[in-house]
């Protein structure tokens, strides 16, 4: 089988490269590019088996399309969502979608948390203002999260590290999710408006579906308590942005972290420090002192690059010998 990487960068290539070095996995070959995965390059596929792809690409109908020209019959995400991709050109097509289910989510719950606390002490700021010698304390003022409500939206693997980290902090956890998680036996399920109306702090853990896109909005902002804390490290589009932004105006917000946004899709992590960003509503978001931002990292660490490469080896593997996983999109 060849497979062709899209869009990668040098710790992509590190840790398959590693990963191809183990024994099971020599008969596949692969080849790398850093370009995206978009209507314009997708014809780089032909000649290979499949290709391998990102959350930030565009696996939309004209992709697919494309993808099935030049011959592919397998993608694999080396991520979980999949919510970029034309699953119903797909199938008409014959193209085996194949993901990551599951990858360290600790790494993520931890970035979650990292994000609640920056934002909640000004982490950021304290930092800038040292380096400039500048050692006061004036808008530095945060609060403690013990004894406080936690509000845990979307149970699965990473929610649940997040309520474990929650409850660790000392703080009553609350949930909400179709499926509740058996093993979660401190959290307490509610419905979602009494989540958002008793919870300190919020984090978002939910895929990205019909049902959950603007899931934040101006709405549901209201029946949040004045001076919480959001939090989403899932999908950018679980938040209405200019609805936040209204939010965070309106003082509702006592701080907010994000590691996704809406706009991030193809500049997500691109060096654009030499750019203008004109009608960026992400610039907007970083003119507020109580928000911090981060480039969709909550997934970066070295025990979960190294589960997304070794699953997405195997997703080839079983798909090159007509065995199923479990890991296939359907």
């Amino acid at each position: 089988m060849k497979i062709l990487f899209f869009g990668t960068k040098s710790y992509d290539r590190q840790f398959f490269d590693d990963t191809w070095r183990e024994k099971p996995y020599k008969e596949i070959e692969l080849d790398y590019v850093d370009t995206l995965l978009l209507p314009e390059t997708a014809r780089l596929a032909k000649g290979y088996d499949a290709v391998c792809a990102f959350v930030n690409m565009d696996l939309g109908t004209d992709v697919m399309n494309t993808l099935a020209q030049c011959g592919v019959k397998l993608v694999l995400m080396r991520c979980a969502g999949y919510n970029n991709v034309d699953l119903a050109v797909a199938r008409e097509k014959g193209i085996t979608v194949m993901r990551v289910p599951g990858y360290s989510p600790e790494a993520v719950a931890e970035h979650a948390m990292a994000l609640a606390l920056t934002a909640n002490r000004h982490t950021q700021k304290a930092y800038v203002r040292v380096r400039e010698n500048d050692f006061s304390l004036s808008g530095l003022m945060g609060i403690t999260l013990h004894e406080k409500v936690a509000g845990i939206v979307g149970t699965g693997k990473i929610g649940a590290a997040m309520a474990r980290i929650c409850r660790g902090f000392g703080m009553k956890v609350l949930a909400y999710d179709v499926y509740q998680n058996p093993s979660l036996d401190f959290v307490e399920y509610v419905d979602m408006d009494t989540l958002l109306a008793e919870s300190d702090l919020i984090s978002l853990h939910c895929p990205l579906t019909e049902e959950t896109y603007h899931l934040i909005n101006t709405e549901t902002i209201q029946k949040m308590k004045t001076g919480v804390i959001l939090v989403n490290t899932s999908r950018g589009g679980l938040i209405r942005t200019n609805d936040l932004i209204r939010g965070i105006r309106d003082g509702k917000f006592f701080a907010v972290g994000l590691d996704v946004y809406e706009e991030e899709n193809d500049t997500v992590y691109e060096d654009l420090s030499d750019e203008i960003l004109e009608h960026s509503t992400v610039a907007r978001l970083l003119s507020f002192p109580n928000v911090m931002v981060t480039s969709h990292q909550g997934f970066f660490a070295r025990e979960a690059l190294q589960a997304i490469s070794r699953t997405t080896m195997e997703n080839a593997l079983c798909f090159m010998r007509g065995e199923k996983n479990g890991n296939e999109v359907v």
